[in-house]
């Protein structure tokens, strides 16, 4: 049987989308493998995360409410479930999914590990584009999990009547001296200390939901213009859209890496485009003027086939290529011709070419087997 996915969340099928949100950190602090010991947590989660992968994305949501179940809800984010983006090539913070996202929360709680760092790291995905929309710019949403700032306290990590203090540990100093006794006498050893993270401070009453730190795990979505003419392997940069920074502090950027594919007809170097047309040999040999497709929807190129074009010549096409970034031209484009010789023709169509033959001094009759001279006379 289909699992019910709102039985695993433990809403109801009218909850919000904050409800949703809310009953997924609840459980996710629960279920983690973290901090939950139990032989079948790891599972446990991977349940939860895929639910809340389909119930927090309203498409998705619709889909699953209608037939009951969703194609592909399994991938999820952090194996580049989303149309547009991959997270193979995640950097920084280095978050691959939810389950990354909680362990870097776990690890950074208040009093957790030492050497915390309150500014957000930067992020990095892949943005899939095609070449019409690197030609013509487009926007896309990005869908992505992060540590995002803490709703509940503006980012603060302090609850009601919550304050900053000296850490009781260090005394405010963030290292701590330990003494050690030994036969040469005692030595001293100062570290940072574990309670502050080396900060000297900590919060008195800190804010529920977040824990003490000001940030949380969620799904962010963010729209991003990609200008026209932008190249494989160019980024761009959303500046506050990564990690969250602790208590407040500066947050990340995500830096997104465009990756154009292969294009079925075009292929691109630089600025320009190459592109393929086939013409008869009698084009090939008078010369005409044929009509291709271009990049932009219903645009159509005008090309020049040269008298006596041999196969495999190339003609360029001024300004027809891909947009140059930050300008109003255009490369160039340049078109391979590949000259179609046919495999057969009819007995006028014969007749006429060997007359050609003629004026050219060419003898084609030996190519005629008696055989094929029958079939002919008879036609």
């Amino acid at each position: 049987m289909a699992k019910d996915l709102y039985a695993i969340l433990g809403v109801s099928k009218t909850a919000t989308d904050d409800e949703i949100k809310k009953a997924f950190r609840r459980k996710a602090r629960e279920l983690h493998p973290d901090v939950n010991k139990a032989p079948d947590a790891e599972e446990r989660f991977k349940e939860l995360n895929e639910a809340y992968d389909v119930l927090s994305d309203s498409t998705k949501r619709a889909q699953y409410d209608r037939f009951g179940t969703v194609p592909g809800a399994a991938s999820g984010p952090g194996g580049g479930g989303y149309q547009y983006v991959d997270f193979d090539d995640l950097f920084g913070g280095g978050f691959g999914g939810m389950g990354d996202l909680f362990s870097s929360f776990f690890g950074g709680a208040a009093g957790g590990q030492a050497n915390v760092r309150k500014e957000g790291r930067d992020m990095g995905v892949g943005l899939r584009l095609t070449l019409e929309e690197v030609a013509a710019g487009a926007k896309k949403e990005i869908v992505y999990d992060r540590l995002a700032p803490c709703e509940a306290c503006s980012g603060t990590g302090m609850g009601e009547d919550g304050h900053e203090i000296d850490c009781p540990e260090c005394g405010g100093r963030g290292r701590v001296v330990t003494v050690q006794h030994t036969f040469l006498g005692d030595m001293q050893t100062a570290s940072t200390c574990r309670n502050c993270g080396g900060t000297g401070k900590v919060i008195e009453n800190p804010c529920e939901e977040c824990e003490g730190q000001g940030r949380i795990p969620d799904r962010q979505h963010v729209t991003v213009e990609v200008p026209a003419g932008i190249r494989e392997g160019q980024q761009l940069r959303a500046g506050g859209f990564g990690e969250a920074g602790m208590h407040g502090a500066k947050a990340g950027d995500l830096i997104v890496t465009c990756r154009i594919q292969p294009h079925e007809f075009f292929e691109r170097e630089g600025d320009n485009l190459h592109a393929r047309a086939n013409i008869s040999f009698i084009q090939a040999t008078l010369g005409a003027e044929i009509e291709i497709d271009g990049i932009f929807e219903d645009e159509k190129v005008q090309v020049r086939i040269p008298e006596g074009c041999q196969n495999e010549q190339i003609v360029r096409v001024k300004g027809m290529g891909m947009p140059r970034l930050n300008s109003d031209s255009r490369g160039d484009m340049y078109v391979h011709i590949n000259v179609l010789i046919p495999k057969k023709v009819t007995k006028k169509q014969r007749e006429l070419l060997e007359k050609v033959a003629q004026e050219f001094g060419e003898d084609v009759a030996y190519a005629r087997s008696p055989l094929q001279r029958l079939r002919d006379a008879f036609n």
